[in-house]
């Protein structure tokens, strides 16, 4: 843990860095002249408050967060199957290693127009958020299964350890900061195709239908204001994951 003296410097840092931001958004603003191609600073959060006492906020808010959450819930079941089966298997590894790179290197807006195509408006973000984070989680646990020191497995079965000892005590320690890695870039991953999945597929209820409705009625200063919420919930979600992540830690 730093230091008090760190944590203030620290703080003066990041206190610097908002400030100039903020600063240069200011006098960009002015520079404009226009708020309807940069509104200020002050607009955007008279406009980010009166978006927090309206009851759709919230609704939108909620919508987003449950298919987000969805989605990178079941990349996480099917990437930690299917990657402890490649890790165990060469010959599904090799399988699986073509559709992984090519989920990967296709743009994400000629998925979510497939998925546009393929499914109801409210399944696309779910659908896309899901495809995106699952390659991730699946090859960082095909790369913690193959790190594990095959030393300590041999050992394991000289000694005759059950296999679900085995499991937990040497394979899981293994593979868990590879998954933990991959579940922090899936879960980053998933708020930003969520929403721009919302903004394409339009559902009732999402910070991507809010957006472009703003955008469709140039109403710029709120488009920040859901781009701000976006960002706060993508944050809040990665501190919890990373919370939840730590007390299992010392739970261990």
């Amino acid at each position: 843990m730093p230091s008090l003296e760190g944590r203030r410097s620290l703080f003066t840092i990041r206190f610097a860095s908002f400030f100039s931001f903020f600063l240069i958004w200011k006098l960009a603003s002015q520079w404009m002249d226009s708020p309807i191609i940069l509104p200020s600073p002050e607009d955007t959060l008279n406009e980010t408050w009166a978006l927090l006492l309206t009851q759709g906020f919230y609704q939108s808010l909620g919508a987003t967060l449950l298919r987000g959450i969805t989605g990178f819930f079941l990349s996480m079941l099917l990437g930690l199957c299917v990657g402890i089966l490649a890790g165990k298997s060469y010959i599904l590894r090799e399988f699986f290693r073509p559709f992984l790179t090519s989920i990967q290197s296709t743009p994400v807006l000629a998925i979510i127009l497939l998925a546009l195509i393929w499914f109801p408006t409210e399944t696309v973000p779910v659908f896309v958020a899901f495809l995106m984070g699952f390659p991730i989680i699946t090859t960082n646990v095909v790369e913690g299964i193959l790190a594990v020191d095959r030393r300590l497995i041999e050992m394991t079965r000289v000694f005759r350890i059950e296999a679900w000892k085995r499991a937990l005590y040497v394979v899981l320690p293994s593979i868990l900061p590879y998954l933990v890695g991959g579940a922090s870039s899936a879960l980053g991953l998933s708020w930003r195709v969520v929403v721009a999945s919302e903004v394409l597929s339009q559902p009732l209820l999402g910070i991507g239908t809010g957006m472009q409705e703003a955008k469709l009625r140039l109403e710029t200063a709120r488009v920040f204001a859901w781009t701000l919420a976006a960002l706060v919930l993508s944050y809040s979600t990665e501190s919890i994951f990373r919370w939840v992540v730590k007390r299992l830690k010392r739970l261990a």
